[in-house]
C-alpha cells in the first residue's frame, strides 16, 4: 500500500464506556435473573453522514474493533460496546495523511453513539474534538453490506494489488507477509494482514515503513494496525485498508484503496 492520501467514494483509541463488550450476537445476565440479547455490530457498514454530506464505511471485526471512513479519508477508531441495541464507541479521530483538519490539527478524541441491529442497520451520532478544539458532528444512517458475510483467509486475499493513486504494488504472501516498495517516496512497507473471523470480510493489519523521504520521512519507523476489507464483487477485486499509528510526537492515519491484479 503507497503512503499517500486516499479519498474514498462510497466503499468503506481509547476506551471509556462502562457497558459489557459484546462484539457478536450473545445474551448477559441482567439485574432481574434473566438475560439480554445483545445485537452484533460486526460487518462492514456503509451510508452517509448528513452533517457533512459525505459517505461513511465502517469496518468493524468480531472483536469489536471499528474504523469509521469518511469519504474524505478522515477516520475515527474505537471499540465498539453493544449493550441490547444501544452502540457505544469512544473513538480517536484522524485526518488522512499528509492532510489536516480545518484548524491545522491531525487527530483529536470523541464519541460515536447510537443503535444498532444484527445484519441490517446502524444509526449513530458522532461528538468529535479535534486536537486544535475544534467541534466536529456528525449523523450516520448505515446499511449492512452483504459483503460482510463473504469469508476471509490470507490465502483469499493473497496476490498483488496496485495502488489506485500512485501505481504501487503491495504484495501479499498466502501466509499474510506484506510487501511494498513506492517509488515516489522511497517508502518501504513490510507487515502483516490476518483474520480472526473466517466467517466475515474483516482482516487485520499490521505494518511499518522505513526508508521514507521527503514529507513521508515522518512515518519511518512508525507501527500501523487497523482493518482491512476485501471486494470480490467488483472487477478487479478492491482491498481497503485503514490504519492508524503514533511516533513519539504525533498521531498519523492512512486510508488505502488498492485493485487486484
Amino acid at each position: 500500500m503507497a503512503a499517500s492520501s486516499i479519498r474514498l467514494t462510497g466503499i468503506l483509541g481509547a476506551t471509556g464506556v462502562t457497558l459489557m463488550l459484546f462484539a457478536c450476537n450473545g445474551t448477559s445476565d441482567n439485574d432481574n435473573g434473566g438475560s439480554t440479547i445483545n445485537a452484533s455490530a460486526t460487518g462492514i457498514w456503509s451510508g452517509s453522514d448528513s452533517v457533512s454530506g459525505l459517505g461513511i464505511t465502517a469496518f468493524i471485526d468480531s472483536a469489536g474493533q471499528a474504523t469509521f471512513i469518511r469519504a474524505d479519508g478522515v477516520q475515527f477508531d474505537g471499540a465498539v460496546q453493544v449493550s441490547g441495541n444501544t452502540l457505544a464507541v469512544t473513538v480517536t479521530g484522524y485526518a488522512d495523511f499528509p492532510m489536516a483538519f480545518s484548524d491545522g490539527s491531525t487527530y483529536g478524541i470523541g464519541t460515536i453513539n447510537g443503535t444498532v441491529t444484527t445484519g441490517s442497520t446502524l444509526s449513530a451520532t458522532l461528538d468529535f474534538t479535534t486536537n486544535g478544539n475544534t467541534a466536529v458532528s456528525g449523523s450516520w444512517s448505515l446499511t449492512f453490506e452483504a459483503l460482510s458475510n463473504n469469508s476471509s483467509s490470507t490465502s483469499a486475499v493473497s496476490g498483488n494489488y496496485t495502488d489506485s493513486t500512485t501505481g504501487a504494488v503491495l504484495s501479499i504472501t498466502s501466509a499474510g507477509a506484506l510487501t511494498e516498495q513506492n517509488s515516489n517516496n522511497s517508502c518501504v512497507l513490510n507487515g502483516s494482514i490476518s483474520t480472526s473471523d473466517s466467517t466475515h470480510d474483516i482482516y487485520e493489519v499490521a505494518y511499518s515503513f522505513a526508508d521514507c523521504t521527503g514529507t513521508y520521512a515522518t512515518l519511518n519507523g512508525v507501527q500501523f494496525t487497523g482493518l482491512a476489507s476485501l471486494n470480490t464483487n467488483s472487477s478487479p477485486a478492491q482491498l481497503t485498508i485503514a490504519v492508524a499509528g503514533a511516533s513519539a510526537t504525533a498521531k498519523y492515519a492512512l486510508v488505502s484503496t488498492l485493485n487486484g491484479s
